[in-house]
């Protein structure tokens, strides 16, 4: 004896494949049965002439755009007579598609029917026309983005420019795509997406590294804190910048290595820009021996301050070389010399440091001003009358 739940399922398998043919036959009717040999002539002849007069637009807008672009005339609009050639064709097709149908019988247009297919059918291939025409307009808005970020000193602009390309694209898509579900197709959009809160929860959680990484980027656009090709240091790494993506930044380190670096980490750390600084500090201790008379000490000063004063256009108007006889150390007199060296090129200041360090060293010579280095003198006092003897054992033969 079945039970009731039984039942069910029995009517279920009983009546479900009975349904699916009985659709199909009526699909089959009012195609084919409704519609004679003359009707299917007119629309194959239809689409034909769509297909045709398509490519040929297609070819016109594709050439005329070329030709202006070769002529560096005009060239946005060459640029968006290109970007509108396959739309185009592909419109016409649709439209031609749509007027084919007036020609069918189709039914009476309710959902389900094969005219309500047909008419949702060309309205989405209109729409994907339009969509499609939109995105390639992107490549448009990308050259006046281009053009203005070349006239500004960052070069963070132009890394700028393609993020913002692809996500116009992927907004283009997305806008397309809701169109076609909700005002062509009619589906509730809202409610697929409210189903997919939990899901979409669950997506967040896992996706939060993603997120900030992403918001990390954003505040790299925003501050600005260095531009590509500056040399940065970031934690423990130094070198320069190549690529800043939405995700991470590109180091291209001393050693030659490559970093990437996520952007939530730059964002949150500390970014040393090395490029950007005006000048190259260098602090100096010059050791002279503690057996340098007063005369000679104050001598030695005099050099470096003469040797400072020969170089002031190497350094800033406000910071000009300065030198001192600092401290009294361990085994040396100490003279302290800062200067500030400009421009701030780390080749030329090394060359710079290297003439100063030569003079320094040969004008000392002259003048008989030694330099210090690390002694340590031992006094051993003498005045016990305790003696000892101390033997050593032989070795064994």
């Amino acid at each position: 004896m079945l039970t009731l739940a039984q039942a069910d399922s029995a009517t279920q398998l009983t009546t479900h494949p009975t349904t699916a043919p009985a659709e199909a036959v009526e699909w089959y009717e009012k195609l084919f049965a409704s519609n004679d040999a003359k009707q299917w002539g007119i629309l194959l002849a239809i689409l034909i002439a769509t297909l045709a007069v398509g490519k040929i637009v297609s070819y016109l807008l594709s050439r005329q755009g070329k030709a202006m672009m070769d002529r560096r005339r005009m060239v946005a609009l060459g640029m968006i007579l290109r970007s509108l050639a396959r739309p185009a064709a592909l419109l016409i097709f649709g439209l031609g598609l749509q007027l084919a149908g007036t020609f069918m019988t189709l039914g009476d247009g309710l959902p389900g029917t094969p005219l309500w297919v047909w008419l949702r059918v060309c309205q989405a291939i209109i729409a994907i026309a339009a969509g499609w025409a939109i995105y390639g307009l992107v490549d448009v808005i990308e050259m006046f983005l281009t053009r203005l970020t070349s006239r500004t000193g960052t070069q963070l602009d132009d890394q700028l420019v393609p993020i913002l390309r692809k996500a116009l694209r992927i907004f283009v898509v997305i806008v397309v795509l809701l169109f076609i579900a909700q005002n062509i197709f009619k589906w509730n959009v809202g409610a697929m997406l409210a189903g997919l809160g939990i899901g979409g929860l669950a997506f967040a959680l896992a996706a939060q590294d993603m997120l900030k990484n992403l918001f990390g980027s954003v505040t790299i656009f925003a501050d600005r804190p260095f531009q590509m090709g500056d040399r940065v240091k970031i934690g423990d790494h130094d070198g320069v910048v190549e690529v800043v993506g939405l995700r991470s930044t590109r180091i291209r380190l001393l050693s030659g290595h490559l970093v990437t670096v996520p952007n939530a980490r730059v964002a949150d750390s500390a970014v040393e820009n090395i490029t950007a600084r005006p000048y190259i500090k260098r602090v100096m201790d010059v050791t002279v021996t503690y057996d340098t008379p007063p005369q000679k000490m104050a001598r030695a000063v005099e050099i470096i301050r003469q040797m400072l004063d020969a170089r002031a256009d190497h350094f800033p108007p406000d910071n000009p070389g300065r030198v001192y006889f600092h401290e009294f150390e361990s085994f040396s007199l100490n003279i302290v010399v800062y200067y500030w060296f400009t421009p701030p090129d780390w080749w030329e200041y090394l060359q710079f440091t290297h003439e100063f360090n030569m003079e320094l060293l040969r004008r000392f010579n002259e003048e008989g001003i030694q330099f210090a280095f690390p002694t340590r003198t031992l006094y051993v006092k003498q005045d016990s009358d305790f003696t000892a003897e101390v033997r050593t054992p032989r070795e064994p033969r």
